[in-house]
């Protein structure tokens, strides 16, 4: 399950690939921008900062912006960063396998097996969406939107 920590990192990080190149914007803005608390924000930023997807500029005029362009950042390498390993259970993990101690034949569990292709679907849609994929998603989604209450 995604985490509030991943969500609000998403949310900020979606927020800052809709900034000009060179803009910088502080915390406070994204936080009240998306209803989240600002102390919690500032944590999910740093974690961000540390990871290399974001850049944050000190003092007067200071903020946050990405380092690289949204189509170069992806939405599971940010998740793993902030939630860890996609897998629903450690068994079925790439990034952080452990092997389940109940578990006799784990070639054979069925639990496994199952959670195995769960990783892969999350994967697959995970590692292939980049932050401007899902800009375009929200536009595109606000379009139809916009379309459907038109009645001309």
């Amino acid at each position: 399950m995604l985490s509030m920590k991943g969500k609000y990192g998403l949310k900020a990080l979606y927020h800052l690939a809709g900034l000009p190149e060179g803009v910088v914007v502080q915390s406070v803005e994204i936080a009240e921008t998306h209803g989240m608390s600002k102390k919690f924000l500032d944590a999910i930023l740093a974690e961000l900062r540390n990871s290399g997807f974001v850049f944050a500029r000190k003092g007067r005029g200071g903020g946050y912006c990405l380092t690289r362009k949204p189509e170069e950042i992806m939405l599971g390498h940010a998740l793993r960063v902030l939630d860890g390993p996609l897998a629903p259970i450690s068994c079925a993990s790439r990034t952080a396998y452990r092997r389940c101690n109940d578990c006799e034949n784990e070639a054979v569990c069925p639990v496994r097996l199952t959670m195995l292709e769960v990783r892969e679907a999350i994967a697959s849609v995970l590692d292939n969406k980049s932050l401007a994929d899902l800009r375009l998603m929200v536009a595109d989604e606000a379009s139809g939107f916009s379309q459907i209450l038109d009645v001309s």
